[in-house]
């Protein structure tokens, strides 16, 4: 039995106990803002985007109450003390408290992680050398913080990318995410670096990353938690990882899509075969068309596997998104997935949080996303030439069609556009250039 099966059997043994375990790695019901639409959370007295009073009660920072999480630390120091230093966007008032809140209207000012862009550039000496890799991440337009979080990295013979989701309702998810890439991409890099087998590396790198985000926790009902996923390439080969919903994807350069991967009715990619992540790892399935490479840890993806309900069936049903395994003190044993693919030609390897796939499911509208839209009109950004390009392309998409998610996505063209560049030593490396940009 592969880790990736023991995985799902460890999660779902029992539907019920699942369905307690996890019915709280949820995000909670959604209420609006009268004035302005946005989503809004029944302890918030004023709304974070427009500052519009939401009940007659004083805000917390004029009854001197606390947030009710003031103790979540949202930026590092320096971003706050920034963040304090400007005045307020909507009212013009200098008081600022530390989560960022105006003292005055209680609107919620930009945050340097509210809207994140990487570039990583092909190892080399001067400027003009090729992006390899890039990301973006967004907060969206309904939530008040970025809780994703992106972690891009060269190894000796490639690129490693992992994306982290924050479990929006346990306790400093924003930080649990930021471990888990931090520590997941560097672990990767460097047992990659030292000669490691990518499906070890991947697997210890996820460990790694599980280990650093249990090590948050402060009492057993302070539990930050986030979802896992990474890829790492390596010669010819693409090596995935995850735990929970965060997805990759390969997206064929031709635009052809898989069987059940164009979003259009007929049978899934995992009925046919074409799609299923659950492959014999030692086999590197190759990749043709458009395909998913993951298989998500969530109520949905169990009752489809377990031949209760059908796909639809089962994306329709209001646990569909209860994830049933994540990173944290209280997951219980993290078993990671792991498989690995060979390309058959060029394309995309894409690694996203559920802000993206939430609306584009299906590998081949993502492919069709990037070509120009359906029936691939070529005005998209092509990822080889502008990664970043893609990056941005696909998290405005996600904006335009809803942004009710925080959205993060990292787009790395293969073969490389720098293939033909040696690597440099793991020590010669250029950090990833890494923008963050309040909005």
């Amino acid at each position: 039995m592969t880790d990736d099966q023991t995985g799902t059997d460890h999660a779902g043994t029992d539907q019920a106990a699942a369905d307690r375990t996890t019915a709280d790695h949820i995000k909670a019901a959604e209420l609006s803002c009268p004035a302005c639409g946005e989503l809004v959370y029944p302890e918030e007295v004023f709304c974070e985007e427009c500052g519009h009073r939401l009940t007659d009660a004083p805000s917390a920072a004029s009854s001197g109450a606390g947030r009710p999480d003031e103790a979540i630390e949202q930026e590092p120091p320096s971003a706050r003390q920034r963040a304090a230093a400007r005045p307020c966007t909507g009212c013009g008032g200098a008081a600022i408290d530390a989560d960022g809140y105006c003292e005055r209207c209680g609107l919620r000012q930009p945050a340097e992680r509210d809207h994140v862009e990487i570039e990583l550039p092909a190892p080399g000496g001067a400027g003009g050398r090729p992006v390899v890799a890039a990301g973006a991440s967004d907060r969206g337009r309904r939530y008040s913080r970025n809780e994703d979080a992106l972690a891009l990295t060269a190894h000796a013979t490639g690129i490693a990318a992992v994306v982290s989701d924050g479990v929006g309702s346990s306790q400093r998810p924003e930080q649990a995410s930021r471990a888990a890439a931090d520590v997941g991409a560097a672990e990767l890099a460097a047992r990659l670096d030292a000669g490691e087998d990518p499906e070890d590396a991947t697997r210890h790198a996820a460990l790694a990353a599980a280990a650093a985000v249990a090590a948050l926790a402060t009492s057993p009902s302070d539990a930050p938690s986030c979802t896992y996923v990474s890829a790492v390439t390596r010669g010819g080969a693409v090596t995935v990882g995850w735990v929970g919903d965060s997805r990759a994807y390969w997206l064929s350069a031709d635009g052809a899509a898989g069987p059940g991967e164009n979003g259009a009715s007929g049978p899934a990619a995992d009925e046919t075969g074409a799609g299923a992540a659950e492959v014999s790892t030692g086999d590197m399935a190759e990749l043709g068309p458009s395909r998913r490479l993951t298989e998500d840890d969530s109520w949905a993806a169990f009752m489809v596997a377990e031949g209760s309900l059908t796909e639809a069936e089962a994306e329709a049903h209001p646990n569909a998104h209860v994830i049933t395994a994540w990173l944290g003190v209280d997951a219980g044993e993290v078993r990671p997935h792991v498989a690995t693919f060979r390309p058959a030609g060029p394309g995309t390897l894409l690694v996203c949080s559920d802000g993206l796939w939430n609306y584009f499911p299906a590998a081949g509208d993502l492919a069709a996303l990037l070509a120009g839209g359906p029936g691939g009109a070529g005005t998209g950004p092509d990822p080889a030439a502008d990664p970043l390009g893609a990056a941005r392309a696909l998290v405005r998409h996600a904006l335009d069609a809803g942004g009710r998610d925080n959205i993060t996505v990292a787009v790395i063209p293969l073969p490389s556009p720098a293939s033909s560049v040696p690597r440099l030593p793991a020590q010669s490396r250029d950090i990833p250039q890494s923008t963050e940009q309040p909005r």
